[in-house]
């Protein structure tokens, strides 16, 4: 198990834990009331840590090495998944995966990032980070979900759109827009989840929609907190300070009102226990899937598009206003 900077005090306890089950396991010895005295001190260290995380420690967990990615849960939640390839054009993009797939009885159509579980896979997966064709291919399959009337479910976790100069020749900037403007008014259902790193254009090319939500420890934001801290102090050293100005959390998103529920983890994070994150995020969206399906398709549209347009806020300074 891999444990983060913070996490250290439950590194040393289960380090005591697996040398007493080491004596154990060598001699005739009955160490159970140790170990349960051992875990009820992890599970109120957890508490303790858990409960008091700052803006960067909770980036850190959302990119933890061992946090389950949008394979994991479309494998464990959806029957009968059939991933779908290409984008009919260039190609196919792996660091985005998609399919068609059934939640309890309903049919979906489910889209998401894919960073990859190891460094070969990271690097198959271009560590989430997708290429325009990558965009086009989700929007090939959102298409494929309004013609069969689908419900879209969009799990969200990049550190941002690939930035490499073929990228931009290929069109990033058009393929995400695209995207923004064709799901504004797509006529089925669409949730997007933040499951991990929720990074700028990177996360908007599949993040519009009816519902927008965010797991526990993630985040979502224009920037990352390494690049704020490098354009402002020309120094990666200031990425906690970063972290703590962006308001990047899901609890500053839900206060902003830019995302609609936050979708909470089991004690330690998605990764400590991924069976019982996977049964929290399916009944989540089993809920507001029904929810929406029960809507009309006009009335979707409306909600989505006056949704959008109350966030931010702006004024307009009447004496540049020329008269008409």
């Amino acid at each position: 198990m891999v444990f983060l900077e913070f996490e250290k005090p439950l590194e040393k306890l289960h380090d005591q834990i697996n040398k007493i089950k080491q004596i154990e396991s060598e001699g005739d010895i009955d160490v159970s009331d140790k170990v349960k005295e051992l875990e009820n001190k992890i599970k109120q260290e957890k508490k303790t840590i858990y409960s008091n995380l700052s803006g960067w420690q909770k980036v850190q967990l959302s990119r933890h090495p061992q946090r389950p990615y949008s394979l994991y849960y479309i494998n464990q939640m959806c029957k009968k998944f059939v991933e779908l390839h290409g984008d009919r054009n260039f190609g196919d993009d792996k660091a985005i995966v998609g399919g068609i797939g059934q939640i309890g009885t309903q049919s979906v159509v489910i889209i998401g990032h894919q960073k990859g579980v190891n460094t070969k896979m990271r690097q198959y997966r271009n560590f989430g980070m997708a290429n325009p064709e990558g965009y086009r291919k989700a929007l090939r399959l959102m298409k494929l979900a309004e013609r069969f009337n689908f419900p879209i479910i969009n799990l969200i976790d990049t550190p941002g759109a690939y930035p490499g100069i073929e990228a931009e020749e290929r069109g990033q900037g058009e393929a995400i827009a695209r995207n923004l403007f064709e799901m504004s008014h797509l006529k089925v259902p669409i949730l997007c989840y933040i499951i991990g790193e929720g990074a700028s254009g990177g996360a908007l090319g599949i993040g519009l929609g009816d519902r927008t939500f965010m797991l526990e420890y993630t985040w979502f934001s224009v920037i990352s907190p390494e690049s704020c801290s490098s354009i402002l102090w020309r120094s990666w050293d200031h990425k906690e300070e970063a972290a703590e100005q962006l308001k990047l959390t899901a609890d500053h998103m839900l206060d902003f009102g830019l995302i609609d529920d936050i979708v909470k983890e089991p004690l330690g994070g998605a990764h400590a226990e991924p069976e019982k994150m996977v049964k929290l995020l399916k009944s989540h969206i089993k809920k507001n899937m029904e929810e929406l399906i029960e809507m009309t398709p006009d009335k979707r549209i409306k909600e989505r598009i006056n949704k959008y347009s109350k966030m931010g806020e702006f004024d307009i300074d009447k004496s540049l206003v020329s008269p008409i």
